[in-house]
């Protein structure tokens, strides 16, 4: 996307949707879209009010963290969405939230296994946990970076969520799938012993998250 307009009409659309789906409130969590092939991107302000949001809104940055459009400052989340951009470069977009049942596992360490086909599909397979990091550093950002590993979605130590994605519709999609997750986790732990899905059965839709949904360097594989 290379439309500055149209990334702006993106961002909040995306942001508005990760509210309406009730995955973050107001002032909490953040959401991004990388700007062409520059080192930029366009991201919700600081403090963000979603349900009041407009496009103008929408901070344009660097990847050097220097603002490039006036008014609102930028989410205080920046460095995590930077660092992410900068080590993949097939990541169009970035979303962070605060989910409800996903940050509660996040907060007893828990990474949700692979408990549901889509999840290999979508994410690339387990959801893992990061390493705590201090909010608003690049500490959190190489912590997102290593429990992203080559997925599309991990859960921040004591923090919430963090997804990349191809482009921001994914995200949004992705965003709502943890969640969902999460929410099945939880609720079979709860019940008794959750059954994780064999390998054997999986391995089958890894071929399908490469072709339509991962966003990692391929050297890295």
């Amino acid at each position: 996307m290379v439309d500055e307009e149209e990334i702006r009409k993106s961002v909040t659309k995306a942001a508005k949707a990760i509210f309406n789906k009730g995955l973050v409130e107001a002032g909490e969590g953040n959401v991004s879209v990388r700007f062409g092939r520059k080192e930029e991107f366009f991201i919700t302000p600081s403090f963000n009010q979603y349900d009041s949001l407009q496009k103008d809104e929408i901070v344009h940055m660097n990847f050097e963290g220097e603002a490039l459009s006036s008014g609102k400052l930028p989410s205080t989340e920046a460095k995590m969405h930077t660092a992410i951009y900068k080590a993949r470069k097939k990541v169009g977009a970035v979303i962070h939230t605060h989910s409800t049942y996903a940050t509660l596992l996040s907060i007893v360490r828990k990474g949700i296994p692979i408990i549901m086909e889509e999840q290999v599909i979508f994410l690339g397979g387990s959801i893992d946990v990061s390493q705590f990091g201090k909010a608003h550093t690049d500490e959190i950002g190489n912590a997102a970076l290593e429990a992203l590993d080559l997925k599309n979605a991990a859960l921040l130590a004591n923090h919430g969520v963090i997804i990349c994605g191809k482009n921001v519709d994914h995200c949004v999609k992705f965003a709502e799938l943890v969640e969902k997750l999460a929410k099945m986790y939880w609720g079979a732990l709860q019940v008794g012993n959750p059954y994780n899905i064999p390998e054997e059965n999986y391995k089958r839709f890894e071929k399908h998250f490469d072709a339509l949904f991962a966003c990692y360097a391929r050297k890295k594989k």
